[in-house]
């Protein structure tokens, strides 16, 4: 399964959806889940750069396990979710922080038809709020954004939150250079 975990991770950061060093990503397992160790760079994964821990309750592996197991474990418990893609996309971080609203509409037609609205959530990394609200969020949604945070997308295999991840950076891309005004496009250029 590392290797697995490691092929969507080298794809996470070669296609500029997270930085080496920021995300983690799990795959539930029949008691517990297979999650990135903390610090991991998911562009380098290899089987020590994974770790094993259990659904339920804390077990001795969490001390290396990444920061966001707490989360992982309540969407794993809430959910159907059987894989999570966390990572610190540059768009859907962006308007996490500019916008206001609880959810954010995808302006292109793909991604509204795919994905509908996505939700925004707060909560702190690693918390239990956190864990609360992305577990509430992903109940019903493919993926959500934390405020200032990133993307977590959820699916049955890695290659859905894979997708579902690459979806809403893509939406949150179309909004951002929407609203962006055409003057400012034009100095990029």
């Amino acid at each position: 399964m590392w290797r697995e975990i490691s092929r969507y991770g080298r794809k996470l950061v070669q296609y500029g959806l997270t930085h080496s060093h920021f995300g983690n990503i799990s795959v539930r397992t029949g008691d517990g889940l297979i999650i990135t160790r903390s610090g991991s760079m998911l562009d380098e994964i290899d089987e020590n750069m994974v770790v094993h821990c259990l659904l339920e309750g804390e077990d001795c592996f969490d001390t290396i396990a990444s920061s966001e197991t707490i989360v992982h474990r309540r969407i794993y418990r809430q959910t159907s979710a059987l894989a999570i893609i966390h990572v610190h996309s540059p768009y859907a971080v962006a308007l996490s922080l500019l916008s206001k609203e609880d959810y954010l509409v995808p302006r292109d037609l793909e991604s509204k038809y795919y994905l509908h609205r996505i939700p925004l959530v707060t909560g702190g990394i690693g918390s239990e709020e956190l864990a609360v609200n992305l577990a509430a969020a992903l109940s019903q949604h493919k993926a959500a954004i934390v405020r200032g945070h990133g993307t977590f997308a959820v699916g049955k295999i890695l290659d859905e939150a894979y997708v579902n991840t690459c979806s809403v950076e893509h939406a949150c891309k179309v909004h951002y250079l929407c609203t962006v005004p055409v003057s400012t496009v034009y100095t990029f250029f």
